[in-house]
């Protein structure tokens, strides 16, 4: 079953005429704050200046010049807190330039062209072999850097869909499945080999480390945190990055009638959001701090109340009852039930560290996104890639 319908875009695509008239807004700061704010960097006035005059190949390069996944960084980037968020706009009380969608029409036009043609760069002192850990931004940002310097590097990811949180774990009115493989594709055009199905372990990463002259480490955050709570093996509850996983990806889509999210971050919003897309008739988010304490952006909380969605403050779960969940207000030490027939919880992710600890301190090792961040964004992660893929180049003199 087709879900496409169900999650049109949170920000819809600019038309061409749209995208010219957006850039035209654009002051060209000399000293680009949008710039500063991003976290790879990306030259924003430059690539806006391109769109103006219709450069759109202009515009994709400049972008990828900085970010090779410049188009999921397009959909998925909270730009209100990063480069727009920063926009000189608001010092004069105007919206800010939409730095988000024009990347993305740049982006998009670059994929729509079948042009998969990046400038040319010198070639290396020596050619590298190098693997990748994990199919993840961060693994796909520091191979594709690699492979474009003229590197040789495999990817090992153990799904059986390349692409990490950008293919399982995001919400997909804001990156479809389709658009997240569309652009692993594009990496493994710049010469990258994934290798899918490919779990790795301590005596595996141990045999890569002997055959590969260096080896990075893009694994991600390990599973989802236990609530501590009776009954918690009880089939109601599936974890929110399973939960939004098995929509993005599974041909069978089903969810309760009254589901209850436990957990106020991003991911949590992200889960709410899309059991309310798919049929829930009630959705309740559960959070042990007040709305002021929550770790989603503000506009995720708006985002979600637009949906529908509802929210119990000062509020943590017990166990699982026959009618639901069975709840206690912190304040008061009242219990009572919520009726529901799905528990979704999304209180944090464990570090997965185990791989990292068995080859620390080894210095053909390398590490980066959510592994060493503790789980931070999407872009994040694409700067660590690149900066351990110039690091890889620079420590082995190539």
């Amino acid at each position: 079953m087709s879900i496409a319908h169900l999650f049109p875009d949170l920000h819809p695509a600019f038309t061409p005429q749209e995208a010219i008239v957006e850039a035209n807004r654009c002051l060209f700061c000399y000293d680009a704050p949008c710039t500063a704010a991003c976290p790879t960097h990306i030259d924003v006035p430059r690539f806006i200046k391109k769109i103006a005059s219709s450069n759109l190949r202009g515009a994709a390069v400049t972008i990828f010049d900085a970010n090779l996944l410049g188009a999921s960084c397009s959909r998925v980037c909270p730009v209100e807190v990063l480069c727009e968020g920063a926009c000189v706009m608001h010092r004069y009380n105007r919206e800010p330039i939409e730095i988000g969608r024009l990347q993305r029409r740049a982006m998009e036009a670059f994929r729509d062209s079948g042009d998969t043609e990046l400038p040319e760069l010198p070639a290396p002192a020596k050619q590298l072999k190098v693997a990748c850990i994990g199919s993840g931004p961060a693994s796909l940002s520091c191979a594709g850097e690699l492979a474009r310097r003229g590197h040789r590097v495999t990817v090992f990811e153990a799904k059986p869909l390349p692409g990490g949180l950008n293919t399982y774990g995001v919400a997909e009115y804001k990156l479809r499945t389709s658009d997240a493989l569309r652009e692993v594709q594009f990496i493994e055009s710049l010469g990258v080999e994934i290798r899918c199905n490919e779990a790795i372990d301590e005596g595996r990463l141990r045999q890569i480390g002997e055959e590969y002259d260096a080896v990075f480490l893009g694994l991600g955050l390990g599973r989802m945190d236990s609530l501590g709570i009776e009954r918690e093996d009880d089939p109601i509850i599936i974890d929110a990055l399973k939960y939004i996983a098995k929509y993005k990806t599974e041909s069978e889509v089903k969810t309760g009638d009254k589901v209850v999210v436990i957990g106020a971050g991003n991911t949590a919003i992200d889960a709410a959001a899309a059991a309310r897309r798919l049929g829930a008739s009630e959705v309740t988010m559960l959070y042990r701090r007040t709305a002021a304490d929550m770790s989603a952006f503000v506009f995720e909380y708006s985002h979600a109340k637009h949906e529908g969605v509802g929210f119990q403050w000062k509020v943590k779960p017990v166990r699982v009852v026959a009618a639901g969940l069975e709840c206690i207000r912190i304040e008061t030490g009242e219990t009572f039930t919520i009726e529901c027939d799905l528990i979704i919880p999304a209180i944090g992710q464990s570090k997965n560290t185990e791989l990292l600890e068995s080859v620390k301190g080894e210095a053909k090792f390398y590490a980066g996104g959510d592994l060493t961040n503790g789980g931070r964004e999407v872009v994040d992660a694409v700067a660590d890639g690149k900066r351990a893929a110039l690091k890889i180049i620079e420590e082995n003199h190539a």
